[in-house]
C-alpha cells in the first residue's frame, strides 16, 4: 500500500550529526508529516483525492509518495525537519520537507530546492508583508527574478517568452512556489484571501531570470548587494505590456515606458498605500539603445519616474484630497513611487524588441533578495551538521 505525505504541519524534531537517508528510508525517520494511506498512484485519480483534501490548484498533481519525497531530499543535503520560515496567514511551518512535498506535487526538479528555500526566506521577511499579500482584495502575487549561473542549471527563462509560454522546467518551479503559499501559507480564495478577481499568476507564478549577458547594467541582485546565484521577490499585480514601434532614441523609449505606467487606478497612486515600488522589464534591444543615450542607470530610473507621474487633476477630488493630506501631491502631480530609486529595472525578453513590461506593485511589499545557498556537503566530516 502506498504511503503519501499530507500537507499537515510538520513537527520539528531534534537534529543530530548523522545523516543517512535515501529513497529506501533513513536511519532516522526525518519525515515527520502525517501520512495518508492510499493505493492511488495514478496522477488523475490522485488529483481528485488531493483536490478533495484542499491540496491542489486545479491542475494535475504528482502523488508525493515517501519514495519520491525521499529521493528529492536525497539529491540535496538539507535536513527534512529544518524550519525555513513561517508563512502567513495560517502561520504554517515551512520546513524543507514541506518544500519537497509541494515541489514533488508540482513536478519541480530536485535541483530547484535551494531556489525554493531562498524564495520562501525572501517572502517570509517581515518587510515583504506576506500577510497583506495573501489576504488582500488585490490580485497580487510574488514575482521571482533569478540571477547567476543557476539560471541555466534550472532552465529559468530570460529570453523569448520568459514571462510565459517558453518550454521550460521553470514552470513547475513557479507552480511549486504557489503550492507552498497555498498549502503551507493557507492562502485560499474567499476563505483567507479576499481577492476580488485573483490572477492567472496565482496558479503558475511568475518566475524568470535576467539576461545578464545582454544587460548593459549590473545584474539586478548584484545591484541589491548579492552576487552570484540569487533570487529577488517582488509583490506584483501582474504584467502590463508596453509597445513602442516608433521610438529610436533612449529618451523616447523611457518617456513611452513612463507614460504608459501612469494610470490613476494603479496601487502606487492609491491613498491606501503609503509607498510603492515599480518594476520594469526592458528587452535587450531597447536596453542597448537606452544605455547608449542614457548611460547612468540612476538617470534611466529618474526619467521613467518623472514620466510616470500623472496630473493630480486626473484623480477624483476626494482621491486627490487624501493624497494631498499625505503630502503626496508634488507640483500638481502624483508619482507612482516615492523616489526614482524605487523604479526597479531588469533586462530580459526576446530580441524582436518592440515591447517592455511593467509590473505594478501591490504597495506595501518591499522587494527582498536572497542568495541561493546549497546544503552542506555531508561527505565532508568537517561540514556543519545543519545549514
Amino acid at each position: 500500500m502506498m504511503r503519501t505525505i499530507s500537507q499537515n504541519t510538520v513537527k520539528t524534531q531534534k537534529s543530530v550529526d548523522l545523516r543517512d537517508c535515501g529513497p529506501e528510508g533513513c536511519d532516522i525517520d526525518w519525515l515527520s508529516s502525517r501520512r495518508h494511506e492510499t493505493e492511488i498512484d495514478d496522477v488523475m485519480a490522485f488529483t481528485e483525492f488531493a483536490t478533495a483534501l484542499g491540496w491542489g490548484d486545479g491542475l494535475p498533481v504528482i502523488p508525493p509518495t515517501e519514495s519520491r519525497v525521499r529521493e528529492f531530499l536525497n539529491r540535496n543535503n538539507r535536513y527534512a525537519d529544518e524550519q525555513i520560515c513561517i508563512l502567513p496567514p495560517a502561520d504554517g511551518e515551512c520546513t524543507v520537507e514541506k518544500i519537497a512535498i509541494n515541489a514533488v506535487m508540482a513536478g519541480a526538479p530536485a535541483e530547484s530546492l535551494p531556489l525554493l528555500i531562498a524564495t520562501m526566506e525572501a517572502i517570509a521577511d517581515p518587510d515583504f508583508e506576506l500577510f497583506g499579500l495573501n489576504t488582500t482584495t488585490a490580485p497580487v502575487l510574488p514575482l521571482a527574478v533569478v540571477n547567476g549561473p543557476v539560471r541555466d542549471l534550472l532552465d529559468i527563462p530570460y529570453q523569448h517568452g520568459c514571462l510565459g509560454g517558453a518550454r521550460t522546467r521553470a514552470t513547475a518551479i513557479g507552480r511549486a512556489i504557489r503550492l507552498l503559499i497555498r498549502n503551507v501559507g493557507g492562502q485560499e480564495a474567499n476563505v483567507t484571501s479576499q481577492t476580488t478577481f485573483g490572477s492567472p499568476g496565482r496558479i503558475g507564478g511568475i518566475l524568470f531570470a535576467e539576461w545578464e549577458e545582454r544587460s548593459p547594467w549590473p545584474p539586478f541582485a548584484e545591484r541589491r548587494g548579492v552576487n552570484g546565484d540569487a533570487v529577488s521577490v517582488y509583490g506584483t499585480m501582474g504584467t502590463q505590456n508596453i509597445i513602442d514601434t516608433t521610438s529610436t532614441r533612449g529618451q523616447e523609449f523611457l518617456e513611452m515606458i513612463g507614460k504608459s505606467l501612469g494610470y490613476p487606478g494603479a496601487n502606487g497612486y492609491s491613498p491606501a498605500m503609503p509607498f510603492a515600488e515599480m518594476m520594469v522589464a526592458i528587452n535587450p534591444v531597447w536596453a542597448e539603445i537606452i544605455h547608449r543615450d542614457v548611460p547612468r542607470l540612476e538617470d534611466v530610473q529618474e526619467l521613467i519616474w518623472k514620466h510616470a507621474a500623472i496630473d493630480a487633476d486626473r484623480l477624483l477630488p476626494k482621491h486627490r484630497e487624501q493624497l494631498e493630506a499625505q503630502d503626496r501631491i508634488v507640483g500638481g502631480k502624483a508619482y507612482v513611487t516615492v523616489e526614482p530609486k524605487d523604479v526597479l529595472i531588469v533586462c530580459c525578453g526576446g530580441t524582436g524588441g518592440l515591447h517592455a513590461t511593467g509590473f505594478h506593485s501591490f504597495g506595501s511589499c518591499l522587494t527582498q533578495t536572497r542568495a541561493l545557498v546549497p546544503g552542506p556537503d555531508h561527505t565532508d566530516p568537517q561540514a556543519p551538521a545543519k545549514s
